[in-house]
């Protein structure tokens, strides 16, 4: 079995780094213009360019998403910013439309194109039908159970295949969605989605306005479009089986701790399946131990298994669990002072019990027994967000490395 990639979310510069840092194969960004995640910080073309230089100075590929469905605005200068994608090293588009493939194909013929899920990637001839038009690659729709994925990958052969493993799931066909623009003016197909399908709902019968009828037990109304999120750390040799040679995980609007904690359980899951499929199996409490420990939803397989898709719904709230709150981002280390340059991202205290997850080993435990400013004047707490503190660890850490605390809470 060959090893898959891995790939990461990459909303921004630094949570690409971290990506990288945690062990990500190849991460998948957007520019500032053609992907479907607008509000997400993204890249202009010189942050581009240095995440691709990060990236391919780490042996990580780096793609681009452009899987907009285009209106005609939206082809003036598109062409000329292929070109410029292509000039920095980008290493494949991720395209959904025709029109913005064909422009591709002839704007940049060398690079590679990855057809989007918002293609509706479903059956055999699909495939085929891009795979006999240049592309390299097909990321299937989330649709799909993995009895489908396998008939795919025995009919399309040659065609690489890219599939979901982890993530949030949107409510609608391949993410194809029309709710938000109506209810709110957003188009979620040209990348500013409002989540209408997290909101919640009630009944209301025309001629008794004002009272609503609640659709579930919970008498608060009900969270019928709320999809759970996807985890599939503990299926990976069935997903490598079906022929996927590319695991994607979701999520560039997330945070980097959200990031470091998904690519990590990831990537070590995949390392241990390669060594054998007994020391997965065995470590798999500890992958999800770890994807459980940031942000998320409930969690569920998906159509993976083919079964009852009301099983990925959250009924009664759209709430996200976590054990872990995100305090702050290790930025350097003094090894001869034992010192840790800290950027605070969370509240945390002198005399609190926190946590350093690594990029590279185990957690460290530790309590804070003294925070300074960068002027080396003593704190309490930091004042101003995001301020930088040295903080006094136990053993070594580095760049990218995750201060944390652990919290017993349910937020919204």
């Amino acid at each position: 079995m060959n090893k898959p990639e891995l790939l990461a979310p990459a909303g921004d510069l630094e949570k690409l780094k971290v990506a990288v840092a945690y062990g990500a194969d190849a991460v998948y960004m957007g520019g500032l213009s053609l992907g479907l995640r607008m509000k997400a910080k993204n890249f202009d073309l010189n942050q581009m360019a240095q995440g691709v230089t990060h990236a391919h100075t780490n042996g990580v590929k780096a793609y681009v998403t452009a899987n907009v469905y285009a209106k005609n605005a939206d082809f003036v200068n598109m062409a000329d910013i292929f070109r410029e994608y292509a000039d920095i090293g980008v290493d494949a588009l991720i395209i959904s439309d025709p029109g913005v493939f064909t422009v591709a194909r002839a704007a940049v013929p060398g690079m590679d194109i990855h057809i989007s899920t918002q293609a509706n990637n479903t059956n055999y001839a699909s495939a085929m039908f891009w795979q006999s038009l240049g592309a390299k690659r097909i990321v299937l729709a989330r649709e799909l159970s993995l009895t489908e994925v396998a008939e795919i990958h025995g009919k399309a052969d040659g065609i690489e295949l890219e599939a979901f493993a982890h993530g949030a799931m949107c409510i609608s066909y391949s993410g194809r969605c029309l709710m938000s623009s109506y209810m709110t003016g957003r188009d979620a197909n040209s990348g500013h989605c409002a989540q209408p399908c997290r909101w919640e709902y009630r009944i209301e019968e025309s001629k008794r306005p004002g009272v609503f009828f609640p659709v579930t037990e919970d008498e608060r109304g009900t969270y019928i479009m709320n999809s759970k999120d996807l985890c599939m750390v503990g299926r990976l040799p069935e997903m490598l089986s079906a022929g996927i040679t590319s695991l994607k995980i979701e999520g560039r609007m997330k945070t980097p701790y959200y990031v470091a904690c998904t690519v990590k359980a990831y990537r070590q899951a995949l390392d241990d399946l390669a060594v054998s499929k007994e020391l997965y199996h065995e470590n798999i409490p500890r992958y999800m131990q770890i994807t459980s420990e940031c942000s998320h939803r409930p969690f569920t397989t998906g159509g993976y298994d083919g079964g009852n898709w009301a099983d990925t719904q959250v009924y009664d709230s759209a709430t996200y669990a976590r054990s872990h709150e995100f305090l702050g981002i290790v930025l350097a280390y003094d090894s001869v002072s034992g010192m840790a340059e800290i950027e605070q991202r969370g509240k945390f205290s002198v005399g609190e019990d926190v946590e350093l997850f690594r990029a590279k080993g185990e957690s460290i435990q530790q309590v804070v027994n003294g925070l300074w400013d960068m002027d080396g004047n003593g704190v309490e707490s930091a004042p101003h967000p995001q301020q930088r503190l040295r903080l006094k660890v136990t053993e070594p850490v580095a760049p990218l490395d995750i201060l944390r605390k652990r919290v017993e809470v349910v937020h919204a």
